[in-house]
């Protein structure tokens, strides 16, 4: 990701959450990973003035206590929070759980892939999306080696 700011990462699946972290790993992806459960904590963690805001959520739909669609409205129904981006990874195929995403503003949704390849290489697309998408109060480095990189792929 662009900036340095933490992704949010929630995931009930410790082996999902890992293949995420080392897809970004892989990528050189210098950003923290702030992994938590569920919408619950999720909610929590947004809230409290002492953390940093994420550049980006990533969110499971299919955790307990609070779902990744009842956080993904939360968060875009509250004028502090409803400015980062979501992007939403499951392996929820259902066109109901797609038009409630993009129903509440979801910046994307993706398919977790089986192969950890293609994993990699979603997670790439998401990585390459942030870097050259401009956030209010960012600036783009045009030079940055990841982008020509993919580019020239």
């Amino acid at each position: 990701m662009r900036t340095l700011q933490p992704i949010l990462l929630l995931e009930d699946d410790t082996v999902d959450a890992m293949t995420v972290k080392r897809a970004l790993k892989d990528l050189n992806v210098a950003n923290a990973v702030v992994r938590l459960i569920n919408g619950e904590e999720g909610v929590k963690y947004l809230r409290k003035n002492s953390n940093v805001r994420p550049c980006v959520i990533i969110l499971d739909l299919n955790m307990p206590k609070m779902n990744g669609i009842e956080f993904l409205k939360y968060v875009k129904e509250d004028p502090e929070l409803r400015a980062i981006p979501v992007v939403v990874l499951t392996t929820s195929r259902a066109d109901q759980d797609k038009f409630e995403c993009f129903n509440n503003s979801v910046a994307g949704y993706l398919i977790k892939p089986s192969d950890y390849q293609d994993f990699v290489r979603t997670i790439q697309i998401l990585d390459l999306y942030w870097s050259i998408s401009e956030m209010p109060g960012c600036h783009l480095d045009k030079t940055d080696a990841r982008i020509e990189k993919v580019l020239a792929s």
